[in-house]
C-alpha cells in the first residue's frame, strides 16, 4: 500500500544488571535488528588493548612472542575508548600510533631475587593513563585484593627478569579478538507456551508426571494439590521438541502449543570487564546508529556515484 510506514519502535526492558553481566528484553522488532545488535556488541564496539610490545630483557622460560600474545589478551578498562582515535586515523602522530590521543603506554619491570617463584601479573603493568589499566577481577571473584593478584603473565625463578614497554591502542573485535569487549552475547526468541487443558485432563497422574519429566529442562511442573501441570519457567525451554514428541507418543498430539514470538527476544550479555555490560549495550546502539547513518548517506549519494563511479564509493569506505 502506497505511503504505508513500516517504522517500528523497539523497546528494551532490563531484567538483571551487574558490572559484568546483563539480561534484558528486546521487543517490537525483528531478528535482523536483534542479530545486528548482537554482532555489533561482539565485534564492533571499540576497546583498548595492548598492540605493540618492546621487550628489553626477558630471561623467563617463555619466549618474547608468547609474552606479547598474553599481554594483548589482558582486558584493559576502556571507558574512554569511544572518544579515542584509531591509530591509523590519528593526525597528531601521523598514524604512528604512539601519542596521547590514540594510545596508552605501559611499562613492566620484574625480577626474582629469592628462591620463591615470583608471579608477574597484570597488576605489575604500570600505565601512563590512570583511566586505562588492567581490569581488576577481585570484587567479582569475591576475593580480597591481597588474595587476588591479577592475571598471571609469567612466573620467574631466582635471577630471571622481565622488562618491557607496551603500547595499547583502540581497536574492534572484528580486527582481533583481544579488542572484543564481550565474553559472550546470546539471544533467544521468547517462547509462548500454552497447554491444552482438555487433553491434559484426559491423562492419568502417572502420565502427567511422565510428560513433565520428558522435558530436559525444568519448564513444567506437576502440582499435587490441584493435580494440574503448570508452566513454571517458559524461558528454560530450549526448543528441543521433546515434550511435543512425548505427547504424540502418548497419543495426544496438540497437548501443548509452543510458539516462538518473532518480535520478542531475551538477551544475555557477559562483559570481559573492559567496559560495563550496561555501557557495552549503549555503545553498541551508538555504533549501530552510526552504521545506519552511513547507509542513509550512501543512498543520498547515488547520483554522486553515477558521476564519479568507484571513486565516490571508495571515499565513503565502500
Amino acid at each position: 500500500m502506497e505511503g504505508k510506514s513500516y517504522q517500528r519502535l523497539p523497546r528494551v526492558k532490563i531484567r538483571e544488571m551487574r558490572d559484568d553481566y546483563m539480561k534484558f528484553e528486546l521487543r517490537d522488532t525483528d531478528a535482523s535488528v536483534a542479530n545486528a545488535l548482537r554482532r555489533v556488541m561482539i565485534a564492533e564496539v571499540p576497546t583498548v588493548a595492548i598492540d605493540l610490545v618492546e621487550i628489553e630483557i626477558n630471561s623467563s622460560v617463555l619466549n618474547d612472542e608468547f609474552i606479547a600474545h598474553r599481554l594483548g589478551l589482558i582486558p584493559l578498562t576502556s571507558d574512554r575508548a569511544m572518544s579515542m582515535r584509531f591509530s591509523r586515523d590519528c593526525d597528531a602522530c601521523d598514524g604512528d600510533g604512539q601519542c596521547e590521543f590514540c594510545s596508552v603506554e605501559f611499562h613492566l619491570r620484574a625480577k626474582c631475587h629469592s628462591d620463591q617463584t615470583l608471579d608477574v601479573t597484570s597488576k605489575d603493568l604500570l600505565s601512563s593513563d590512570h583511566t586505562v589499566v588492567p581490569v581488576d577481577f577481585s570484587d567479582s571473584a569475591g576475593m580480597e585484593s591481597s588474595e587476588q593478584k591479577g592475571i598471571i603473565i609469567v612466573k620467574l625463578r631466582r635471577g630471571q627478569e622481565l622488562r618491557l614497554r607496551a603500547i595499547a591502542r583502540k581497536g574492534i573485535g572484528k580486527d582481533h579478538a583481544k579488542w572484543s569487549p564481550a565474553a559472550t552475547v546470546t539471544f533467544m526468541y521468547e517462547p509462548d507456551i500454552r497447554i491444552n487443558e482438555e487433553l491434559m485432563d484426559m491423562l492419568t497422574l502417572d502420565e502427567k508426571k511422565a510428560w513433565v519429566e520428558s522435558s530436559p529442562t525444568k519448564v513444567f511442573d506437576f502440582d499435587p494439590k490441584t493435580e494440574k501441570v503448570v508452566v513454571i519457567d517458559p524461558e528454560a525451554y530450549t526448543y528441543d521438541d521433546e515434550v511435543i514428541k512425548k505427547a504424540e507418543a502418548m497419543g495426544k498430539p496438540g497437548l501443548v502449543d509452543i510458539i516462538a514470538k518473532e518480535d520478542s527476544f531475551i538477551f544475555t550479555v557477559e562483559s570481559t570487564g573492559a567496559v560495563k555490560a550496561s555501557q557495552l549495550l549503549l555503545n553498541a546502539i551508538e555504533v549501530l546508529k552510526q552504521k545506519l547513518d552511513a547507509v542513509r548517506l550512501s543512498e543520498d549519494t547515488v547520483e554522486a556515484d553515477d558521476q564519479f563511479g568507484e571513486l565516490g564509493a571508495h571515499m565513503r569506505g565502500g
